[in-house]
């Protein structure tokens, strides 16, 4: 694990609350996991928090963050792990392409991997299920690329 550097955790060191908090953030990028090791159940949510802000400014989603259940550490501390997803499920895939195919759009919807192709021969049907799939407000973060 890699420790986050002190930039990344100004908003912790300078907020007078948690101070004596002694919280560290660790980033795991081997794991796809955040860890955060603190004192106690406040300084711990407020660091979830500042996290869970820096994602929304840099316009990623929350949804992105799954967060375990904290675990005693030693001491008296506190930790718990964040998993951090990416791509998508099998069983969100079959969500995604089956509220596609209730769309009655004409397109076609395939499975790959840990994504969802969607094909079309119009660009705006394409916008349609682009539009549909936001509307949806999945428990799982969505991301759309490459149009053609």
């Amino acid at each position: 694990m890699t420790t986050l550097s002190i930039r990344h955790l100004k908003e912790i060191i300078q907020r007078y609350d948690l101070k004596e908090s002694h919280t560290t953030i660790e980033l795991s990028k081997k794991d796809k996991s955040i860890s955060i090791h603190t004192k106690d159940d406040y300084s711990l949510s407020q660091s979830i928090d500042i996290l869970q802000t820096k994602f929304i400014r840099r316009g990623m989603s929350i949804k992105v963050l799954k967060l375990n259940e904290p675990e005693p550490a030693s001491g008296g501390s506190l930790r718990q792990k964040i998993d951090l997803r990416s791509g998508i499920s099998k069983e969100d895939a079959k969500e995604i392409t089956k509220l596609i195919k209730e769309s009655k759009l004409k397109v076609s919807a395939q499975i790959q991997d840990e994504q969802v192709r969607v094909t079309a021969s119009k660009i705006d049907d394409l916008q349609a299920v682009q539009q549909l799939v936001k509307d949806a407000d999945f428990a799982f973060p969505v991301q759309f690329v490459n149009y053609k």
